[in-house]
């Protein structure tokens, strides 16, 4: 984290660039996270119908009930989306510094996500 603060600290333009940059990353992994996860879910449901009809909060709280992740992770899970949610209302300063702060926990979660994922479908 040191780097980015030089960055902010040196070029306040480069850095900018870089947090709408990682704001903008945020988010698509975030719904592609969602899009695979309903993929995986679709084996615990009679159809695909029914994975399909969940909303995003509800895909990582399957996967909490079904074991797929533990329930702290479901809840880190639901509070990026709020944080992406507050993207609609607030693309400002300080929404993309809160992303930034949720960025290391995030990345680590996105890991164990695609892990998981690609386990299921090589098993």
């Amino acid at each position: 984290m040191s780097e980015i603060r030089k960055l902010q600290e040196t070029d306040d333009f480069l850095y900018d660039v870089y947090r709408a940059a990682c704001v903008k990353e945020f988010e698509l992994v975030l719904e592609q996270s969602g899009k695979l996860l309903r993929k995986r879910l679709a084996a615990f449901f009679a159809s695909n119908r029914q994975a399909d009809r969940l909303v995003f909060k509800d895909l990582f709280r399957h996967a909490a009930k079904h074991g797929l992740m533990d329930a702290d992770t479901a809840e880190r899970w639901l509070q990026y989306r709020d944080n992406r949610n507050d993207t609609a209302r607030d693309y400002g300063e300080d929404f993309a510094e809160t992303t930034l702060k949720l960025l290391p926990a995030f990345l680590a979660d996105a890991k164990v996500l695609a892990d998981m994922i690609e386990t299921a479908e090589d098993g």
